[in-house]
């Protein structure tokens, strides 16, 4: 995930422009213009598709979330050259890696890590991508989510 401009958390995107021809064209440019050049051999297609959402206010907009496996080396040298990417100071502040355990007092880690603010969907949607590519498993995913709406 990437921390934002006005200090919430949620993921590299932004508007598909007429000559980017596809939603994967476009959400590649915006890649590689929030993450650098790390980002280019990513390459997002058809086959990362999650899923959308549709807010009709403040205006209508339709939001594609797709998501991606990378190994620890891709990951790394997208970390590498995040700061030389075209948004970076701008758009977005940095990188964050979620983290992808509890720790055994049931709020550290993950739970924790949800508490944060989150720009629009971004909290739902990290929850989908960690169970549907199998980071977490789902019981453990709404352990966390519960445990992180618990007050004080």
């Amino acid at each position: 995930m990437q921390m934002r401009f006005d200090g919430r958390l949620g993921f590299p995107g932004g508007f598909v422009d007429p000559q980017d021809g596809s939603l994967e064209a476009g959400l590649n440019r915006e890649l590689r213009e929030e993450l650098g050049p790390g980002a280019a051999p990513l390459n997002l297609d058809e086959g990362d598709y999650l899923g959308a959402r549709c807010e009709e206010t403040p205006q209508r907009l339709v939001a594609h979330f797709y998501a991606k496996r990378l190994s620890l080396e891709q990951l790394r040298a997208l970390e590498a050259g995040a700061t030389n990417a075209k948004d970076h100071g701008l758009e977005v502040l940095g990188l964050v890696r979620v983290p992808l355990y509890t720790l055994r007092d049931g709020a550290g880690g993950l739970p924790t890590f949800l508490s944060n603010s989150f720009v629009g969907c971004a909290r739902e949607q990290l929850l989908q991508a960690l169970g549907a590519l199998g980071l977490v498993p789902e019981a453990e995913l709404r352990r966390a989510d519960a445990a992180s709406r618990k007050g004080p």
